[in-house]
């Protein structure tokens, strides 16, 4: 066989059964392969950003890799921000990339250009098979090394993709998640039990799942230390029947606060905290002063076991406090971020997975929602914006009985609005709900907190969306998505009700202050 069909055939033994492509002449013969190779399935988008956002979202709900398969440097390069954010979430993925056959590469072709130098911006491991007979190994080992929370990349000659004489690989062992040495989890129970004001801030697997979050429950109850969450965690399992977990705000002096007197700040699964930009006069980090940081799990390593040890260590005998089932009552009246999240909190379905790229909009959502029935709460981990449309495009490929509800900033939606059309194709059930303020909102807050002056009306007009506005119902329905526009409450209440209720994809171009 050649090299391609081993190739699909040794990604699909390792689990890898979903690519998300956007192929060019380079990747034909993988593409042909696919017939040759049932079990894989193809998915295409129009935009490499699409493939690579998908793949992500996959990823979080699957908690295996899928596959991307890009078209050259330039196809790599088109998907790189949502894989910077695939990245910072520590999703596994795997890119193949084709690359010009191996004799046609020395005479400088117009889309020749360095694939390995673009890959390693965002991969922590790539390869380029040399040759048939290597192909089958080499993404065998893309797979277990995707499978570690990583982006690998495999580049691919086409001539090694055609070329007879390849054979499909057998899966490459995965080594489960290293854990927790007993003497650390003694070193933080000890921390806590000072008496000092303490945080137990979650992130990776420990928010990931239920086990981890009544763990770290159990340790707040019994040691009377805060939990709080990273800003932006991959994935976070949330709803009634848990313990509510704020996440460290945004803003610098929101974050700050937040973390104000704290003597010990435990990451079970987090980093330490840092702003995501510098201020005039504002320190990095929102971790105060004499604060010392201890690392309870790193990420990588096996978070949810160490949340149980600590927890049987330090509060054996601790129940945590757990949220009770609520809803907010439906709003009345016009639009609002706050009014839309009410609607969202009080029409979650259980079993719900929501993708937020609100941004400005998500005023409220997490309050909102907290108790709401059992849901999965996906982020944008890495703040490359544009990656919340194709997340539920992977999301909803992964999950197809849930319901995915995709909540999505106006401005950042037209950078991947092309995930709208990959919906209607494979008919996947997801409501989008388009957050309409007519403006990049999160650049006017920037503007003021850098300090940067300007008379107002030149900056304004890079940071509003008006002139002419964004008809987001007729770039759905010209993309094959039935949608509706409102601009009250009750609109929206009763447009996300019929959405929920009706298979298929469907958007709704909620209307905010700013928009009317």
């Amino acid at each position: 066989m050649n090299g391609a069909q081993a190739l699909i055939r040794t990604l699909v033994a390792a689990g890898v059964d979903v690519c998300f492509a956007n192929p060019g002449t380079s990747e034909m013969h993988f593409v042909a392969a696919l017939d040759d190779v049932p079990e894989m399935r193809g998915v295409l988008t129009l935009f490499e950003g699409v493939a690579t956002g998908a793949a992500d979202g996959y990823a979080r709900m699957a908690g295996r890799p899928a596959a991307t398969l890009l078209h050259l440097g330039p196809g790599l390069g088109n998907g790189l921000a949502n894989l910077h954010n695939a990245r910072r979430g520590g999703a596994p993925v795997v890119n193949v990339v084709g690359d010009h056959a191996r004799s046609h590469k020395r005479l400088d072709a117009p889309l020749e250009s360095d694939i390995d130098a673009l890959a390693g911006a965002v991969s922590a491991w790539v390869r380029r098979s040399l040759a048939p007979a290597d192909v089958a190994a080499d993404a065998a080992e893309a797979v277990a090394q995707a499978a570690r929370g990583a982006v690998a990349t495999l580049v691919l000659p086409a001539d090694v993709s055609w070329e007879e004489g390849a054979e499909p690989a057998d899966p490459v062992p995965v080594r489960p998640a290293p854990r927790v040495p007993e003497q650390v989890v003694a070193d933080v129970a000890a921390a806590l039990s000072s008496g000092e004001p303490a945080v137990l801030l979650l992130g990776g697997d420990v928010v990931a799942c239920e086990e981890g979050l009544l763990a770290a429950g159990r340790v707040a109850a019994g040691t009377g230390a805060r939990l709080m969450s990273e800003t932006f965690p991959a994935r976070m399992v949330r709803g009634a029947g848990l313990p509510d977990v704020a996440k460290v705000p945004y803003p610098p002096e929101m974050a700050m606060a937040s973390l104000a007197g704290t003597a010990h700040l435990v990451l079970a699964g987090a980093t330490a905290p840092v702003h995501f930009f510098g201020y005039p006069d504002v320190p990095g980090t929102p971790v105060p002063e004499g604060c010392t940081v201890h690392v309870l799990s790193a990420p990588g390593e096996d978070g949810v076991a160490a949340a149980q040890a600590l927890a049987t260590l330090a509060a054996p005998d601790a129940e945590p406090r757990l949220l009770e089932a609520a809803r907010p009552e439906l709003p009345t009246g016009d639009l609002d971020p706050r009014a839309l999240a009410a609607v969202v909190g009080a029409l979650l379905p259980e079993g719900a997975i929501v993708v937020d790229e609100a941004l400005t909009s998500g005023v409220g959502l997490a309050e909102l929602t907290s108790g709401a029935p059992r849901h999965d709460w996906l982020s944008l981990t890495g703040g490359a914006i544009g990656d919340g449309l194709p997340m539920s495009v992977g999301a909803a490929v992964a999950c197809p009985d849930r319901p995915v509800i995709a909540l999505q900033a106006d401005g950042s939606a037209m950078y991947t609005v092309q995930a709208l059309w990959t919906q209607a194709r494979e008919q996947l059930d997801v409501t989008t709900i388009v957050c309409d303020n007519g403006s990049y909102a999160i650049l006017e807050h920037e503007l003021s907190r850098v300090g940067a002056q300007g008379d107002g009306e030149r900056a304004g007009q890079l940071l509003h969306l008006g002139g002419p506005g964004l008809d987001f119902v007729a770039l759905a329905t010209g993309m094959g998505v039935p949608a509706t526009r409102a601009t009250t409450a009750e609109e929206l209440a009763d447009q996300v009700r019929a959405a929920l209720a009706e298979p298929g994809p469907h958007l709704i171009d909620a209307v905010l202050p700013g928009r009317r």
